[in-house]
């Protein structure tokens, strides 16, 4: 079961956001800005029983042209299993066993 946690970021002013306090959602864009922007995605994808792969991308935007995209890969630890309750169509429950996720939080500087 491939399963991945993605978290995709639009523009530098949209990770701001995250940061903000209040509820405004003024600065949360559907658009990019494509004079000049960087908009990056980071993905968990597991690979194995021991190990997952950390997938870090970047589009850079610049005077309305796609300017460059920059992938890294990283082969980190799996976290492991974990017990988990699935349920299917019909609402019948089973306990199953669930590879674990990792958490991704991002700091704007």
């Amino acid at each position: 079961m491939k399963r991945s946690v993605s978290k995709l970021f639009g523009i530098a002013l949209m990770l701001f956001s995250f940061t903000s306090c209040s509820d405004d959602k003024d600065d949360i864009t559907n658009e990019i800005n494509k004079a000049g922007s960087i908009e990056s995605s980071v993905t968990v994808e597991h690979l194995s029983d021991s190990s997952d792969v950390l997938i870090t991308k970047h589009i850079i935007w610049s005077k309305f042209n796609l300017n460059r995209e920059v992938y890294y890969r990283d082969t980190i630890p799996a976290l492991g299993y974990t017990d988990s309750q699935a349920e299917n169509e019909d609402g019948d429950t089973k306990n199953v066993s669930v590879k674990k996720d990792y958490e991704v939080y991002i700091t704007v500087k």
